[in-house]
């Protein structure tokens, strides 16, 4: 069997956040129930570029596979492959921005569908860049937000933001000035940026409120400060495992005692009902993710699915990769 390419272009007219949402949500199911495992990231450095690793088997697709990125100063570069199961031979070969975007996002929208408050029509969003699109489109996709109210320090970045999201999700979107504006009193705080140190007090919380961390994956990097992890009666992580590895945004609160791993649940527990995602209508939840292979690899194989129907992506041919004198 020939191996599918997708570009960029293939990956965005073949998807949609709902669709990732729906994709991304069963696959944490599926890993609760033990068909599927997901390996965490690891980095290799070399002078000037950063190799980023990941990789899951996903027994219920059929499919096993990997993310690969390189980030250098001219940015970041990303690539999925998968594999079948069962011969080894390569399925499927795809460039992987918007695909990451589409299911980081869609990790978020999942969270918000177990987690948030269910007639929230508000939220607050930190950062302008391309993740935090995916973001807002998730959580508008689960519930009825009317209304987003978007901070990050350049002024001009985040009034483009808000005029063209607003076009684009049919949502008022204020750009506001103050940090506190998008925190303050509202059911749903995300926070989708590359800062290194915390975005907003977690002393302006609502009670209710879901927070969802999006942007760090570093642990020298925290986008939330130790308050939100301490006024947060339910944490949810996309995997405790993978955020141990790479949450800075709990070490704070681990050096002050104020936090523990054994308060922290996986994802994919609360989506199987193994766990709850909050205990009352008024406590703050936070979720925080960093990414996981098994969202690249059944993201992959809808697309696979999708491209094969539709005759779209372009067959390569490369050999099984075996030795046959």
């Amino acid at each position: 069997m020939s191996t599918l390419y997708l570009t960029e272009a293939d990956v965005a007219e073949l998807l949609d956040i709902r669709l990732v949402i729906d994709v991304v949500e069963e696959a944490f199911r599926r890993l609760a129930a033990g068909e599927a495992h997901n390996v965490p990231r690891v980095r290799a450095r070399a002078p000037g570029v950063v190799l980023h690793s990941m990789s899951a088997a996903a027994a219920y697709l059929g499919l096993v596979g990997w993310k690969n990125y390189t980030a250098t100063r001219s940015g970041a570069k990303f690539h999925v492959a998968v594999y079948d199961q069962e011969s080894g031979d390569w399925r499927a070969l795809i460039e992987a921005d918007w695909l990451g975007r589409l299911r980081t996002g869609a990790t978020t929208g999942v969270a918000a569908e177990w987690a948030a408050p269910r007639e929230a029509r508000e939220l607050g969003l930190f950062g302008t860049g391309r993740q935090a699109e995916t973001q807002l489109a998730a959580v508008a996709a689960v519930r009825p937000i009317k209304q987003a109210f978007v901070y990050s320090r350049n002024a001009e970045r985040r009034a483009d933001f808000a005029e063209r999201m607003s076009a684009q999700l049919d949502l008022e979107i204020e750009a506001v000035d103050r940090p506190q504006q998008a925190a303050e009193e509202l059911p749903i705080v995300v926070t989708a940026t590359t800062s290194r140190e915390p975005v907003f007090d977690g002393n302006w919380l609502a009670e209710g409120a879901l927070v969802c961390a999006a942007g760090s994956n570093w642990l020298n990097r925290a986008e939330i400060d130790s308050t939100v992890v301490r006024r947060a009666d339910n944490i949810i992580c996309d995997s405790v495992e993978c955020c141990r590895r790479e949450a800075g945004d709990f070490s704070d609160a681990l050096e002050k005692g104020i936090f523990e791993w054994t308060g922290a649940v996986d994802l994919a527990d609360v989506v199987a009902g193994k766990a709850v995602a909050r205990n009352r209508d008024d406590s703050i939840v936070l979720f925080k993710s960093v990414g996981m292979a098994i969202e690249d690899v059944a993201v992959a194989a809808k697309l696979i699915e999708l491209a094969r129907e539709r005759g779209m992506g372009r067959e390569l041919d490369i050999g099984p990769g075996m030795y046959r004198p």
